[in-house]
């Protein structure tokens, strides 16, 4: 778990580096990983749990699991048979949080939704 090595955005943003910004942003265009990232984010649980709260099957979880650890979005700690998995960061929640308030000032503006519900928030 490191802080990262990139500098503040700057204009204009290399080919390579809008590449994989979109990358990393696709995650947060499925709804049941953003799902899984904001149950994560009160705290860390075993896929059996995160399958019960989130109200998936649990093989559809274990690949989105895959899907968000392979992108360094959650780790997986083994406990025995078990795998506990939690955000790899801070910086997950801070995107988090920040979708949601993006959410929250374009319906201000009257051109969105409100979100229903919040993610808890955890100290960043």
């Amino acid at each position: 778990m490191g802080e990262p090595n990139h500098p503040e955005v700057s204009s204009p943003l290399s080919q390579e580096a809008a590449q994989e910004v979109a990358r990393v942003m696709a995650v947060l265009s499925t709804a049941s990983r953003v799902r899984i990232l904001a149950r994560l984010r009160a705290g860390s649980c075993s896929v059996g749990e995160l399958s019960a709260e989130v109200e998936m099957e649990q093989p559809a979880v274990s690949h989105q699991l895959r899907v968000l650890r392979d992108l360094g979005f959650v780790v997986g700690t083994r406990t025995g048979r078990h795998v506990v998995y939690g955000l790899y960061d801070s910086h997950v929640a801070a995107l988090l949080d920040e979708a949601l308030r993006h959410m929250d000032h374009v319906a201000g503006d009257g051109r969105g939704h409100r979100h229903a519900g919040t993610i808890s928030r955890i100290p960043t």
